[in-house]
């Protein structure tokens, strides 16, 4: 398209044809021959450890000798068309088309069971393939209302988990999820709306507004998930069962953990109070560094602990006890003065 010896200039035939200038001057050149042997190399390895990364390839051809940067390597796998093999759950896909609800928590105070639920998917792995569970919880109490398993990604796991809590809790005054096509799909949102539900959804990319779903997938994972390898889905069905009837209620616990309707949690559940002992927690360790360092510069070790170290005349001592002392009735005042006796013994306060 372009003539070199055409009367108007290369740069106005450009313009007129709306290419970049750079193209019609860029002239390609050759793979260098230590490239294309590192590539036919970089390709044998590929097939011998599909599971192998930039970082783990480079290490695999350092071990051969070969000494070559990540970047370089991860450019000549970009340019061979080639990446590591890994599993790639992804279960919130949106659908074009499918209408998606704003996000009604924010700030709001969570006061009483049956005012929120919320519903989330995830992966669960076996021994050979995976399946998803579908779980219903309620924000204020953190039971699971309901939960399904399902070797597909389609909203009928989904749908038959609603109804199934529904039927058996009776109906929330919010119910939110993500914006995955299962739940803005008509089929779902139909039940929604048939039982005068308000359809809360979370923001694109922002776990942080369902955070207490995503806490329980921890727990189910860390604790019965990755412990176990399932040989069948109905193995993993009749396990999940059993540690979600273990999960929801708890007649006995640890000291810092409280029973409220009949659910094994923290004290404090409602949002910002689970929150707010977070951030007293977090104010708490940051006194006790503050005392540590204090008490080693001043005083040294000491064998009955950080706080009996330190001089109570200094003024920097009586800030640091103070702001202990603060954040731990902050911490009291978050749990609802729920927090057994023996329980702000053991938080961590040593």
């Amino acid at each position: 398209m372009i003539d070199r010896e055409h009367d108007l200039p290369i740069t106005q035939q450009a313009e007129v044809l709306r290419i970049s200038r750079g193209s019609v001057y860029y002239l390609p050149r050759p793979v260098p021959d230590a490239d294309v042997a590192i590539m036919r190399r970089l390709d044998r390895l590929h097939l011998e450890f599909p599971f192998a990364g930039s970082r783990m390839l480079r290490g695999l051809l350092a071990a051969e000798g070969c000494k070559i940067g990540r970047r370089h390597v991860k450019t000549l796998m970009r340019r061979m068309g080639i990446e590591a093999l890994y599993r790639r759950p992804r279960t919130t896909k949106p659908e074009p088309g499918h209408k998606i609800y704003p996000y009604l928590l924010r700030g709001m105070e969570i006061t009483r069971s049956n005012q929120v639920w919320a519903m989330d998917i995830t992966y669960i792995p076996m021994a050979r393939g995976f399946v998803y569970l579908a779980v219903v919880l309620d924000w204020f109490s953190r039971r699971v209302l309901s939960w399904r398993l399902s070797i597909t990604m389609e909203a009928a796991f989904c749908v038959a988990a609603l109804e199934d809590a529904l039927a058996r809790h009776g109906k929330p005054d919010i119910f939110n999820t993500d914006q995955g096509s299962q739940f803005t799909g008509a089929a779902f949102t139909g039940v929604l709306a048939n039982n005068d539900i308000a359809i809360s959804m979370d923001g694109k990319g922002a776990w942080r507004d369902n955070v207490f779903v995503e806490r329980l997938w921890r727990s189910v994972k860390y604790e019965e998930v990755y412990l176990r390898a399932y040989d069948s889905v109905g193995e993993a069905r009749a396990s999940i069962g059993r540690y979600l009837d273990f999960y929801n209620p708890a007649s006995q616990h640890p000291s810092g953990y409280v029973v409220e309707e009949k659910r094994f949690c923290w004290s404090g559940c409602d949002p910002a109070g689970y929150l707010g002992f977070c951030r007293a927690r977090s104010a708490i360790d940051r006194a006790a560094d503050v005392a540590s360092a204090a008490r080693a510069k001043t005083h040294g070790p000491s064998g009955r602990g950080w706080i009996a170290s330190i001089s109570p005349a200094s003024a920097a001592s009586r800030n640091v006890l103070g702001a202990i002392r603060r954040s731990f009735a902050a911490l009291l005042r978050l749990s609802h003065g729920s927090i057994p006796p023996s329980a702000g013994l053991n938080t961590g306060m040593r």
